[in-house]
């Protein structure tokens, strides 16, 4: 008796292949690899809906719950991105006996639940590990591990061109607390390594046109800007004084003497004022401009008053004391500061809060400039026993008041970069994804957290990035104290937001840093690797210092380098470079810069002291390979977070 087929369905979900089913590529790759096993399927049926929560449910209901339609297994493809439009998990598992996490082979590019972290190559890669969109069909694919000698680095699989799972380093959530690793699987990087790898996968800055105003500052020009209009436009006095006719020679007439005022010149808007006739003057104020046929201006502090008008109002006769007055004295001529069409800001050239560079804007007509966009920064603490610092509650238990976010949000607004409040996030996986997903669909370029990237059975960061996300944790520890935990990842996003679908289609990369919880070191890590970060993605070019070294890229972004004196001895971490907070002042006498720790004995430099950064203005780089005690006396590097005061 022959044996009964299974029955099969596949399930495409696509916005543009449910309008025209002829670009859909998917389909009839997904039904040949049913159609190598034959004797055991039927042809699948194969339906194509819009990327619609409710039209997947109602094809998987239809499948699942029917009796004339009952099909033993659904394959989805599509809809399974970071998109607001993307609802496959959610429509279907809602539907199915159980949504399969992971197969073997092919079927491992349609694994509903955990297909976002498969699909961080995008659609392109996929159809290539599927064997769609031209080549050969049975060809072999290659899946590098990291972990892997060189020599051995490459796994080969044969027949359908099958993808391969992307390995975890993180902890699972699931195994529970008795199977969570002992020790750190990620390996320890030195500061230089984790500056390098943040600068090497910080994405190149984008363009935008902004208005000429307050919103301009920390901004970084992306292209020269030339003058559209003179400054000055016309003819204008330096001084208060008055429009004189020089001669153009000493030898010739003085302009010593009496002379009538003739008439007046405001800097005003309204009108020029009449020519000059030759024997009189006119009365001038700085800024305005000269009559017609004046050529030079006489100061007030180089006159007498003789008589004025009948009414007393007006000066009549003024006599002018000096006779050595040349063409051209205390006159701007035009285009004198700045000339039409010249060049006056060039491109990487960063717009300060002192307000040269918008006043250099604005005088010369300039109402737009091309900049590199500010990225958006998310902040979120993550922690059970977190509070709002503004809960008026008092506070019980294990409760504490979350200092990160808020000292986070205002060191990134001081910088002048858009931020935003990312709450507090429990200690779950679920809420953690929700929340990461929500701000990478507002809009959220950076995300930075505070919390859960240690060995606690509750810190679920690392497994959520990698896992439920898809992304790529680049370095998870870091030699340095404090905030040795500091982990850095990429996250690929498709945004919905682009006006274009192949905009909407192309896969970006968004950035997280997950920060310790202790307040010191968050806010030192902040500084050290979240800043150079932002300095790049606004377009700055390395400035000549770095923290440690200038020979390697991204190292000479962030902080300002200095060499300070210590005041006081500092025993240092023998094994880790210290990054020690302090407050460094100028010497009143000789003008050197004194270094003075927060606090060195005890608890003062504790990585949950959160008083160490209070007055900080500055991290001592206290490094290894010597003596870990740097005496009194002593030449020590300083990354500047602030400004510096006088003793």
């Amino acid at each position: 008796m022959a044996q009964s087929k299974l029955r099969s369905a596949i399930l495409v979900i696509s916005d543009t292949a449910s309008r025209d089913s002829s670009t859909d590529k998917v389909g009839s790759v997904l039904a040949d690899t049913f159609a190598t096993e034959g004797e055991k399927w039927n042809t699948p049926a194969i339906k194509i809906v819009p990327d619609e929560k409710a039209s997947i449910q109602r094809q998987i209901c239809l499948w699942a719950d029917s009796e004339d339609e009952y099909m033993n297994v659904i394959v989805t493809a599509g809809g399974t991105g970071f998109a607001v439009r993307d609802e496959t998990p959610e429509g279907a598992k809602e539907n199915l006996e159980a949504v399969i996490k992971l197969l073997p082979h092919a079927c491992i590019q349609a694994a509903g639940a955990n297909s976002r972290s498969i699909h961080a190559g995008g659609v392109q890669r996929l159809e290539e590990e599927a064997g769609v969109g031209g080549g050969h069909g049975h060809g072999h694919h290659h899946c590098r591990t990291h972990g892997h000698s060189h020599e051995h680095n490459h796994e080969h699989t044969h027949g359908h061109s099958h993808g391969c799972p992307k390995p975890h380093t993180s902890n699972d959530p699931s195994v529970g607390a008795s199977r969570r690793h002992r020790a750190s699987p990620y390996p320890m990087v030195s500061v230089d390594e984790a500056l390098k790898l943040i600068y090497d996968h910080t994405p190149e800055p984008t363009v935008v046109e902004m208005p000429v105003g307050i919103l301009l500052v920390g901004s970084v020009l992306a292209e020269d800007v030339y003058a559209k209009e003179a400054v000055p436009a016309y003819r204008a006095s330096i001084v208060d004084g008055y429009a004189v006719i020089a001669p153009p020679s000493a030898s010739e007439q003085s302009t010593k003497g009496q002379f009538p005022v003739a008439s007046v010149s405001h800097a005003q808007a309204i009108s020029m004022p009449p020519p000059l006739e030759s024997g009189t003057i006119a009365r001038i104020t700085t800024g305005a401009p000269l009559p017609p046929n004046a050529n030079a201006v006489v100061m007030v502090e180089d006159t007498a008053l003789i008589s004025t008008t009948p009414d007393g109002n007006e000066e009549a006769v003024v006599e002018i004391l000096t006779e050595d007055v040349k063409p051209g004295e205390n006159v701007r001529e035009p285009g004198s500061d700045v000339s039409l069409g010249s060049k006056i800001l060039q491109k990487g050239q960063l717009i300060t809060a002192i307000g040269g560079e918008i006043g250099l804007l604005a005088s010369t007509g300039t109402r737009t400039v091309t900049v590199f966009k500010k990225p958006r920064v998310g902040v979120m603490s993550t922690g059970d026993e977190l509070v709002e610092h503004t809960n008026p509650i008092a506070l019980t238990g294990g409760q504490i008041r979350d200092s990160n976010r808020p000292s986070l949000i205002s060191c990134l607004t001081t910088w002048g970069y858009p931020t935003v409040d990312l709450g507090i996030a429990q200690d779950t996986s679920n809420d953690l994804e929700h929340r990461l997903r929500d701000s990478l669909r507002d809009g959220t370029d950076i995300i930075i957290t505070t919390g859960g990237v240690s060995m606690g059975e509750l810190d679920l960061l690392k497994p959520t990035i990698e896992r439920k996300l898809g992304g790529t944790i680049h370095f998870g520890r870091v030699s340095m104290k404090p905030g040795k935990p500091t982990t850095f990842a990429t996250i690929p996003f498709k945004p919905t937001s682009s006006t274009t679908p192949a905009a909407q289609s192309a896969r970006q990369t968004r950035l997280i840093f997950s920060l310790p919880g202790n307040p010191a070191s968050a806010l030192v890590t902040l500084n050290l690797f979240v800043l150079p970060s932002l300095h790049k993605s606004i377009g700055l070019a390395s400035p000549s210092t770095s923290p440690t070294s200038s020979a390697r890229p991204g190292l000479g972004l962030g902080l300002p380098l200095v060499h300070v004196t210590l005041t006081h001895s500092i025993r240092a971490d023998p094994k880790r470079t210290e990054y020690h907070r302090a407050i460094v002042t100028c010497a009143e006498d000789d003008g050197r810069l004194l270094a003075t720790s927060t606090g060195t004995s005890g608890v003062g430099q504790r990585s949950s002291r959160v008083g160490s950064l209070a007055g900080a203005n500055a991290l001592l780089v206290l490094e290894t390979g010597r003596e870990p005690v740097f005496e009194k006396g002593e030449v020590v590097k300083a990354l500047l977070m602030g400004q510096i005061v006088g003793q």
